[in-house]
């Protein structure tokens, strides 16, 4: 991996990760088409780089993570079911990744229940707080459907601030700061794995790594900003249009014979 294919992965995972379009599906298919995709670095970097997003969080709503206990509780129940269902059930979760297929499904029907779903919700959109610990546990529950690839990690957890009655501004915001430990675990587990694997990295490599972290870092700064705007002012019916085009590129791309390993 070049530079210049560092900084396009980088940007592909800082404007996608937050935004309800399913970031793996796109990461793979851009490392894909540019050759680059069953290096071991870089689906080391794809995973690293999260944390450049992961930071872009932090430093956002920095007034948030020093606000209060209840906070962390907040985000500690809404964790919870992830954590369970990802131990309990690692190695289907890993099976539906070898399956682009159903990553291209899964962006389908998303899409199309995102040209209904503010109709869905118009009507109960009150709550403009963070939820509740019971709301933040079924929020949680939520969130285990991105485990399914294709779905969106933020897609399922927006919807479920959604389902809670938030707005959508606060349902967003929630998923964001749910991203934070959800993302961090995650990613700390599968770097833990690459260890055990015996994948290491040299100098350059290390370079290139911290240089895909601060592109990932500013650019999910903008998108998140770019996206509470639009999205509070348009909803999800344009991300619906975005996700049904994608997932059927997707599924041309494995027609044709593109080896996509998510």
């Amino acid at each position: 991996m070049n530079y210049i294919e560092a900084f396009i992965l980088a940007v592909v995972e800082g404007i996608t990760e937050f935004l309800p379009v399913s970031s793996t599906g796109h990461m793979v298919a851009s490392s894909t088409l540019m050759g680059i995709a069953h290096d071991d670095f870089t689906k080391l970097f794809t995973i690293v780089i999260q944390f450049g997003a992961i930071l872009s969080v932090i430093v956002l709503y920095w007034k948030k993570f020093f606000q209060s206990i209840n906070f962390y509780l907040k985000l500690f129940v809404g964790f919870i079911p992830a954590a369970i269902f990802g131990v309990l059930f690692s190695d289907q979760i890993d099976a539906m990744l070898e399956n682009a297929i159903i990553v291209g499904i899964m962006l389908i029907i998303g899409g199309v229940f995102f040209l209904f779903v503010d109709k869905l919700f118009e009507k109960t959109q009150v709550d403009d707080n963070l939820p509740g610990y019971k709301k933040s546990f079924i929020i949680g529950f939520f969130q285990c459907i991105a485990m399914i690839p294709g779905v969106s990690r933020s897609a399922a957890t927006i919807i479920g601030g959604l389902s809670q009655k938030m707005t959508r501004k606060a349902a967003a915001e929630f998923s964001f700061f749910l991203a934070v430990p959800t993302m961090f675990a995650a990613t700390t587990k599968k770097l833990y794995d690459f260890y055990q694997d015996g994948i290491m990295m040299n100098a350059e490599q290390v370079k290139i790594l911290a240089f895909g972290n601060i592109v990932a870092f500013i650019v999910a700064i903008i998108a998140i900003k770019s996206f509470i705007t639009f999205l509070t002012k348009h909803g999800f019916k344009l991300f619906g249009y975005y996700r049904i085009i994608a997932g059927i590129l997707i599924l041309v791309m494995v027609m044709f014979g593109f080896q996509l390993k998510f």
